[in-house]
């Protein structure tokens, strides 16, 4: 029994010293979220969505279609919810 619990405490403080110093992303806003605020803006039509890292920050790109036929792809923040320009 001992064994084993010297590999669990070991285990945890191995876990621990690996996210040392890391900073764990936590979002604001849900892509769901960001999708819904696009449409609102206009009769935009959402074609795709993706999630990226640009310059150390939680991006959403979200691709529409326009009312005027044109693809646009807008940027938001997901820690603030506003466009990237």
């Amino acid at each position: 029994m001992r064994p084993f619990l010297i590999l669990v405490l070991l285990s945890l403080f191995v876990a621990q010293t690996g996210f040392a110093g890391t900073t764990p992303f936590v979002a604001l806003v849900t892509l769901d979220e960001a999708v819904r605020n696009v449409m609102q803006q206009g009769q935009n039509k959402v074609l795709a969505t993706r999630t990226e890292t640009i310059a150390g920050k939680r991006v959403y790109i979200i691709k529409v279609l326009t009312p005027k036929g044109r693809i646009q792809h807008i940027k938001i923040d997901a820690q603030s919810g506003r466009t990237i320009r």
